[in-house]
């Protein structure tokens, strides 16, 4: 078996917040048009860990999603050039992980959250994960 992956996505929660992915049981995450975002998406496994990031407010880390379907053709897309993945939520943090924290831990210095800010699909290590994870437990 593959090693899981572990990713984090980036979403506006006014246009979808984690509080409907809780309510929806899925989501495909399309209209992603970054070229560097569209590959990371292509990279997903099923399995795999997502940390779902609210952009807009309070930025934070506020739940923790699975892939359920891997890569296909972005459904909102009409040039076939984007891709879309399936995303289900796992759980909840007690405690959202903001921004600010985030970057306060020496140990996430270097994660494409602080370096890339404007990415909206990312990888992260699975210790940058897990330790997002424990701030929020």
């Amino acid at each position: 078996m593959a090693t899981r992956k572990h990713w984090l996505v980036k979403q506006e929660p006014e246009a979808y917040a984690w509080s409907d992915l809780l309510r929806d049981g899925k989501v495909t995450w399309d209209g992603v048009r970054n070229y560097q975002a569209r590959n990371n998406l292509r990279e997903m496994r099923s399995g795999d860990r997502v940390l779902f990031y609210h952009s807009v407010g309070p930025r934070e880390v506020v739940g923790v999603a699975e892939v359920t379907r891997e890569a296909f053709p972005d459904p909102t897309d009409d040039t076939g050039r984007w891709s879309s993945v399936e995303l289900k939520p796992v759980t909840s943090l007690k405690t959202p992980v903001g921004l600010d924290r985030i970057k306060q831990d020496p140990d996430l210095a270097d994660i494409a959250l602080i370096r890339q800010s404007r990415l909206s699909v990312m990888p992260l290590a699975k210790k940058e994960f897990e330790r997002i994870v424990s701030m929020g437990a």
